[in-house]
């Protein structure tokens, strides 16, 4: 996209478990940049229970994206505006499946282009088979025994039905 330098995006989010709604929004993010990092934060800014450790999630997302040379999976600690500027990223992707994701992200938007005004956030919404899908609701419906195999990738299935003890 740009000679002289790639145009680096980074997608941050806890991913637990990352879904089919997030691997859309990562691989339409390679239309505006050429690298996308997916970025497993180590610190929710919002309280969530997480099931599984950020060590599993980077790899997990690994084997969802090992397609795509393109998309690289890491974690990182502390302000994303930190970790972007250590990774040469240009732009935030943050993913909106409703209006009420809205007021949160836009704040965050704001706080991030405080700290950092070269940062530019880009919004994009999932496309609508996956606007519904939640990491937390797909959690849920595992949890209680649900089929959520439309909803997520192979790997992430298989680590969902072990972690909830059931047969593939």
């Amino acid at each position: 996209m740009n000679a002289q330098r790639p145009l680096v995006a980074v997608y941050p989010g806890s991913f637990d478990p990352v879904t089919r709604g997030h691997e859309d929004i990562a691989r339409r993010c390679l239309r505006l940049a050429d690298q996308v990092v997916v970025a497993v934060a180590h610190t929710a800014t919002q309280k969530k229970a997480t099931l599984f450790d950020v060590d599993d999630r980077v790899t997990m997302i690994g084997e969802v994206f090992a397609d795509e040379p393109r998309i690289i999976c890491t974690s990182f600690q502390g302000l994303l505006v930190d970790f972007c500027r250590s990774r040469g990223a240009q732009l935030v992707i943050r993913g909106l499946r409703a209006v009420s994701d809205f007021e949160y992200e836009f704040q965050m938007a704001q706080m991030n282009q405080e700290l950092s005004d070269d940062l530019e956030t880009v919004f994009l919404t999932p496309d609508v088979n996956y606007s519904f899908i939640s990491a937390s609701l797909v959690r849920e419906v595992a949890r209680l025994g649900g089929d959520v195999s439309a909803f997520v990738s192979p790997p992430v299935l298989r680590r969902l039905r072990t972690a909830f003890q059931e047969t593939p």
